[in-house]
């Protein structure tokens, strides 16, 4: 069952074009992904589907409501988490969710909330003095304190440090395992790899791909590259013979594999075969930033 449906999207701003004609459906349970560059049209499109926005031009239903002519109906089943948004300073975090809380007719146990995001001991610090990834943290706490059945997080991990960013992504994860559909706005390529079901990939306003990452990926022909240095001449017949071997290219006396299945093992025998060693062997698959580069034309920003 869809729980968000957009169609047709189209946002101007003067004499740019920020969401041009963007398409898509998010599923009930899932974690949806808007995947692309800053500057793509990705908070626009997310802002329109909240009611923040008025698009110039095409339909949007969340859970069969109209953003801008049902807003009130629109709160009780989203909560939104937005990139620029930002609290006092000297105001405290348990002061913050009871404000919030006091916005809705049936809101979630906040401090029951605070422990779930792993905030239960920072109820009476000052928001100034929480840490990145305790603000985030606070955000997501502040978007799911109306009990929605969906949520919206935007960027949610931008400025963090590695473990702070593992730390929020399995924040939401435990959100979607709670029963509430997420749609997470990102630009990074391996968070919306490791936490999407489906993506939208989006590109100068324009929906370029929606799919799961495997399914961008099986777009561009995923599969596997395998760079070594041959101790001894290797034929190029003779790895092109394997079948997990889809194409050989050479770079001085670098020799890159690129092909499916258990490629490495195939190319390793093979030259086992003829005593010949891969120096310097290393194995990469194709990454969601791969599909990016070759369905849009550019690297992500």
């Amino acid at each position: 069952m869809n729980v968000i449906e957009v169609e047709n999207l189209h946002k101007r701003y003067k004499d740019q074009v920020a969401v041009d004609d963007v398409s898509f459906e998010v599923r009930a349970g899932e974690i949806f992904g808007i995947l692309g560059p800053n500057g793509s049209g990705k908070t626009t499109t997310v802002e329109c589907v909240s009611g923040l926005r008025t698009p110039d031009r095409g339909t949007i239903r969340v859970a069969g409501i109209d953003p801008l002519r049902e807003r009130d109906a629109l709160h009780r089943v989203l909560g939104v988490q937005l990139q620029s948004a930002a609290l006092p300073d000297k105001m405290k975090v348990g002061e913050v969710l009871d404000l919030y809380a006091s916005f809705y007719p049936d809101p979630a146990d906040w401090r029951e909330l605070l422990d779930r995001v792993g905030l239960g001991a920072k109820s009476d610090s000052m928001f100034g003095k929480l840490s990145g990834g305790q603000r985030q943290r606070l955000s997501v706490a502040l978007a799911l304190v109306g009990k929605p059945r969906i949520t919206v997080l935007d960027e949610l991990t931008t400025g963090l440090d590695p473990q702070a960013r593992r730390d929020t992504w399995e924040l939401v994860e435990q959100v979607r395992d709670s029963g509430v559909t997420v749609v997470l706005v990102t630009h990074f390529m391996e968070e919306a790899e490791r936490l999407c079901d489906r993506i939208a990939l989006i590109d100068s306003g324009r929906v370029v791909a929606t799919d799961s990452p495997a399914g961008l990926i099986g777009l561009v022909g995923g599969g596997k590259r395998a760079s070594f240095r041959p101790s001894a001449p290797v034929d190029d017949a003779v790895l092109l013979a394997l079948p997990e071997v889809t194409d050989v290219t050479r770079t001085g006396d670098q020799v890159v594999v690129t092909g499916t299945g258990d490629l490495a093992v195939a190319v390793t025998l093979a030259l086992a075969e003829r005593k010949i060693v891969p120096g310097a062997l290393h194995i990469e698959e194709t990454t969601l930033d791969d599909a990016f580069v070759a369905l849009t034309g550019r690297k992500p920003a």
